[in-house]
């Protein structure tokens, strides 16, 4: 086969960051970097240069970021995404004639070698003029003459080698045979994507008295709640009219009784689908005033999308070719036998009118969009064709690249990162069964060190509406107290099902399950949040302290540092610049007293082992001096089954007084 260039010799290979080499885009969130590294390397002893080159998918040209060679034909460039949307970028590579020429001739001794060398340079350099603008045109034009001159040959070579000179030949010279890489992708995100704080509640239960259906507007009451406790998501289960056939009663029963609300996840009634909501809560009208409401207070809403339907949601009645039929002519409900949920009809991914629907769950997300909505739930999104998320998603953020996706699948791992290499913005995790010292450190070091970073952003849960774990339900006061500190440290976005957690609601509905007794998915509840046992302080104060320290806005940085105790785990995170380190000990046993001896990476962390350093307890707000790279703590979870350290280094002013920042 005929090369289309055989005289391109430089090669580009082992370019990062990328996923399933280039199939699927990297994340970012604005103002963060893209960190780029390539093999680089050629025939010969040539010098090469090496760019970064990125733009936006709306930008026309290419821009360039410069690279720096690190060891053994690696070489590293960067550059920040400044706007929403998707990014290409890729690495250009060739042979630098003038910058083989520089070198060559500093290394040159004899007279006459220099002369003639200074004449080829010259020509380099009127080549070069020839592309530059008018004004760097006309200095190279000078350089040029004086390379040709009669001048002092010394004087001339210092003139080629001066840094004036290798500047503007660095902007202007040829990139003849020049080698590309691939474009890869990188999608850009709001930093909520990266950072945030969710907080579950269902609105029917916060009516302002106890026995009525809750409303928007009561909600919107309860937004300052909300904004006080650090939540910067408030997620809702569906608002959308619940189904009144099949409908489950309390706990899950399989017959309702009069009066009961039925599971927000039954989509659809008489009164409408997935475009509407559910008259109990209010209209549209008041659903947008909350929206906008919650968002003065730094709020974004976030609503369940679950793209079910209940037997009398009108796509039954409309549309019944995008369901499966049973053979006596009656709709196929959804069924994880022997489980039956005859409340819920999922859709037919394989009907022949898959177009049809797949356009019109596209507008249902187009019509919440246009309500104020940005942030989606998506309910079991595992059980839906991946090409239809890929798609879908796409095309939403195509022309609304603000919005945010996380998926709900707790699901084989696979398939988990599968959904988030198409382009869910967070996921759901694995976090609510981890709960010994090499369980998590396991689990997390896999999502935040290794490839799987740069597509899958963890939200830890403690717990959600159908997960009561076995820890929560027999830990006490200090498993909720550890969990939650574990799911806001180790993660920079975490949530929790609100009222349920503060109030330690820990009862199952009988033994060996995960789903809570008298389960709010089947009932109005009335919560009495300002019981004096409730964790609302705290949860206020873990998510001040997420706020005030940047290290915890991140997962990249995450480390596990050595403990002599498996019941006491230890891990830190820092910004890049050692500004911000923050380090965090956990008894991981609720029900006994531990203590344990840590080990610190002082120097990693740029701290001078043979001084002191202050650790402040930012949940108590204590402060204690430690010593080396090995400290002990002690912990009981009766008391507090957690600290959450900022290590403070001491600096030393003019006046020879010391302090620690």
């Amino acid at each position: 086969m005929k090369p289309a260039e055989g005289r391109r010799r430089v090669v580009v290979e082992g370019v990062t960051p990328q996923v399933d080499g280039g199939r699927f885009p990297v994340k970012r969130t604005v103002g963060e970097t893209v960190r780029v590294e390539a093999d680089v390397f050629a025939d010969g002893h040539d010098v090469l240069a090496c760019v970064v080159q990125y733009r936006h998918e709306h930008a026309p040209v290419w821009r360039e970021a410069a690279t720096v060679g690190l060891v053994n034909d690696r070489w590293r460039g960067q550059f920040e995404v400044s706007r929403l949307g998707r990014w290409h970028y890729r690495v250009l590579a060739w042979i630098d004639r003038f910058a083989t020429w520089r070198h060559d001739l500093v290394r040159r001794v004899q007279a006459e070698d220099v002369a003639v060398a200074l004449q080829i340079g010259a020509e380099l350099v009127e080549e070069a003029a020839r592309r530059a603008s008018v004004d760097d045109s006309a200095r190279l034009h000078q350089f040029a003459a004086a390379l040709h001159g009669k001048g002092d040959l010394e004087e001339r070579r210092r003139l080629a080698v001066s840094s004036d000179l290798e500047s503007l030949m660095k902007l202007w010279s040829a990139r003849r045979f020049a080698t590309a890489s691939d474009e890869l992708t990188v999608t850009v995100e709001p930093e909520r994507a990266r950072f945030s704080a969710w907080y579950e509640l269902f609105p029917r239960s916060y009516a302002a008295e106890s026995g009525r259906h809750g409303t928007f507007r009561d909600l919107e009451s309860h937004l300052g709640y909300v904004a006080n406790l650090g939540f910067d998501v408030l997620y809702l289960p569906p608002v959308h009219p619940i189904g009144r056939v099949n409908r489950k009663g309390r706990n899950n029963a399989l017959l309702a009784s009069p009066g009961d609300p039925g599971s927000p996840w039954a989509i659809g009634a008489e009164e409408g689908g997935h475009k509407a909501v559910h008259p109990d809560l209010g209209s549209l009208e008041d659903f947008r005033r909350l929206v906008a409401t919650a968002r003065e207070l730094g709020i974004e809403v976030a609503i369940d999308m679950a793209f079910q339907c209940a037997p009398d949601h009108p796509y039954v009645r409309e549309h019944p070719e995008w369901f499966r039929h049973r053979p006596d002519g009656s709709v196929q409900y959804a069924e994880n036998p022997p489980k039956k949920y005859e409340d819920i009809y999922p859709f037919d991914f394989e009907t022949e009118q898959w177009r049809a629907l797949w356009s019109e769950l596209k507008g249902v997300i187009d019509f919440w969009v246009g309500q104020g909505v940005t942030i989606f739930r998506v309910d079991n999104p595992h059980t839906k064709p991946f090409v239809f998320w890929k798609w879908l998603i796409a095309e939403v953020k195509r022309d609304h690249p603000q919005t945010l996706f996380l998926s709900e699948a707790f699901s084989r791992p696979k398939i988990m990162h599968q959904l988030a290499k198409l382009g869910f913005s967070q996921s759901y995790t694995y976090f609510t069964w981890r709960n010994t010292k090499e369980e998590l450190t396991q689990y997390l070091t896999e999502l935040t060190q290794d490839g799987a970073r740069e597509y899958f952003r963890p939200n830890l849960w403690p717990n959600t509406p159908d997960i009561l774990s076995e820890t929560l339900q027999y830990g006490g006061r200090p498993a909720f107290l550890s969990r939650l500190v574990l799911a806001s440290t180790l993660a920079a976005s975490y949530g929790i099902y609100g009222a349920a957690y503060e109030l330690l609601e820990n009862e199952a509905r009988e033994p060996g399950s995960e789903e809570y007794l008298n389960s709010e998915k089947y009932e109005v509840k009335h919560w009495p949040l300002t019981r004096p046992d409730s964790l609302r302080d705290l949860v206020a104060r873990i998510n001040r302290i997420r706020r005030e320290n940047r290290a915890l806005q991140s997962d990249w940085s995450l480390r596990f540092y050595p403990t002599d105790n498996e019941q006491v785990i230890c891990y830190g995170k820092h910004t890049e610049d050692l500004a911000n380190i923050v380090v965090v000990v956990v008894n991981l046993d609720s029900y006994h007293r531990q203590s344990a001896w840590i080990d610190l990476p002082l120097e990693r962390l740029g701290i001078d082992a043979r001084h002191p350093f202050q650790m402040h307890e930012l949940l108590s707000d204590a402060r204690y001096l430690w010593h080396g790279t090995r400290n002990y703590v002690d912990l009981d979870p009766q008391v507090t089954p957690a600290q959450v350290f900022r290590l403070r280094r001491r600096v030393r002013t003019e006046r020879e007084f010391e302090y620690f920042m």
